[in-house]
């Protein structure tokens, strides 16, 4: 492996670790002592000791374990080597938090926020569960469970994993209201409205990091240096130029625009490099809703027969 590449798997696990810790503590703190359900693997565990009171990471490591063999023919070892990590990290952190909180005299786990506050630590909680999630997947990791299932669809249909994901945490949400332990009918109900709105805040938010990540950008760049600024933009950057013929109507001359399409995070650099060579070119910078191809997101979409 060249030095390079370790540095980049390096990033990935400081990146899924850092993720890791963010959703053991979100989930933990804010969630677990309102009793507050979610979805995945995360939410089943929580179901499972709300009702019988069994160790939440245990159950979250059994039922991903069971869960692994789906990813290995679809996803690759690359991709299962870090979600093994991921498994074996929450599981070993979400142990460490519990041990963490504070309880009562009961044993009951203290509620940070104070009692009637289970919406505002709902939001708190799930937003920083779905960032953890986008975080983790930004950094080519998956937390197990439903993940490998949303990963895996994601690899070959254009559906975006908090899509996925809600489908699943449906089920497994609205499973609270079978559950006797649970309390009355109306205790359960409000429950799955709970947990319901954890699934929407938590995708949410996962979904608004992966895009906000994944953005694309197209520049028109109009200046007379045209060929100096492609010139530094092509071996700088390493990023392909299209050079466009253009006629202007009040001047009549012709002209060659400089049309670039760019991950959103490489705008700061095409800017510097522009104001350095020519501070008077005329720029503009618009969003695009998706680039495909080289160096972009694959097109996830059957062939034609």
């Amino acid at each position: 492996m060249t030095r390079k590449v370790l540095l980049t798997e390096g990033k990935d696990y400081l990146g899924i670790t850092f993720g890791l810790l963010l959703y053991s503590f979100g989930f933990t703190f804010f969630l677990m002592p309102y009793e507050i359900v979610t979805g995945g693997v995360a939410g089943i565990s929580a179901i499972v000791y709300y009702a019988t009171s069994f160790p939440n990471s245990y159950t979250y490591f059994l039922v991903n374990a069971a869960l692994l063999g789906i990813g290995l023919k679809i996803l690759g070892w690359k991709f299962l080597v870090k979600t093994i990590y991921a498994i074996l990290m929450l599981t070993f952190l979400l142990e460490v938090m519990r041990e963490a909180v504070p309880v009562d005299e009961q044993g009951n786990m203290v509620k940070i926020l104070g009692e009637g506050q289970n919406f505002m630590s709902l939001v708190i909680g799930c937003i920083m569960t779905g960032s953890a999630l986008g975080i983790v997947f930004l950094n080519n990791g998956s937390t197990g469970g439903t993940d490998i299932i949303a990963a895996s669809v994601n690899k070959f249909h254009n559906i975006s994993l908090g899509t996925v994901l809600i489908f699943v945490d449906f089920i497994i949400i609205g499973s609270c209201f079978f559950i006797p332990q649970f309390g009355t009918y109306i205790d359960r109900a409000q429950m799955i409205v709970f947990g319901f709105c954890t699934m929407i805040i938590e995708n949410f938010m996962l979904d608004f990091i992966m895009n906000r990540q994944r953005q694309s950008v197209q520049f028109m760049i109009f200046s007379e240096k045209w060929q100096e600024i492609a010139y530094h933009i092509g071996t700088k950057m390493n990023h392909g130029v299209t050079i466009l013929d253009a006629h202007g109507w009040y001047t009549g001359q012709e002209r060659k625009v400089l049309c670039i399409l760019a991950k959103k995070n490489e705008s700061v650099m095409i800017f510097r490099l522009i104001k350095t060579i020519d501070p008077q070119a005329f720029v503009s910078q618009s969003l695009v809703i998706g680039v495909y191809g080289e160096g972009f997101e694959e097109m996830k979409v059957k062939k034609l027969s």
